[in-house]
């Protein structure tokens, strides 16, 4: 799908919770359905997604959402919080697929590292962890991220997530 050069990128808040729960039931799943194991998905969609969960990361831990927007459709969030003395943290960032590879995810990549360089007034580092098998890999190391570590984490029920952690000076 061809995307207008118009993406319109906005503050999201905890009235926008359904926007950001209903973007991330399609693409989360479209994401990791030949990555992760049979039951990792409903188990991290519930630990991640649920309102519970989305307002906890919005009100207590200091998370902040943005939306794009493409003629009045939201179609992608990306949300990043502080994490340590110049040090934020980019903690989602997905895109419908029918709007993948159209610069829609790279405009809300360039807008957390904005925001994060505004916020902390000052040079500071953005770190991401990314599954190894994910393709979305190569998105980052394109957007100039580089590996900084590696590692197994246990996300309970058995699960793990086997991630890159990527960073970036901005």
């Amino acid at each position: 799908m061809a995307v207008p050069e118009k993406i319109k990128i906005v503050e999201a808040n905890v009235d926008d919770i359904p926007i950001i729960r209903q973007i991330a039931e399609i693409a989360f799943p479209e994401t990791y359905k030949n990555i992760i194991p049979e039951g990792q998905i409903p188990y991290m969609m519930e630990w991640m997604y649920s309102h519970e969960s989305l307002n906890k990361q919005i009100t207590e831990e200091n998370n902040t959402f943005f939306l794009a927007n493409i003629l009045g459709e939201n179609v992608g969030y990306v949300s990043i919080r502080p994490d340590g003395e110049d040090v934020y943290h980019l903690e989602k960032l997905y895109v419908l697929p029918d709007y993948q590879h159209n610069r829609v995810g790279q405009k809300l990549f360039n807008h957390a590292l904005n925001f994060a360089r505004q916020k902390n007034g000052k040079p500071c580092k953005v770190q991401l962890n990314v599954n190894r098998n994910n393709p979305a890999f190569g998105f980052y190391k394109h957007q100039g991220m580089t590996v900084a570590n590696i590692g197994d984490f246990d996300i309970g029920n058995g699960f793990f997530m086997n991630d890159y952690i990527m960073e970036i000076t901005v």
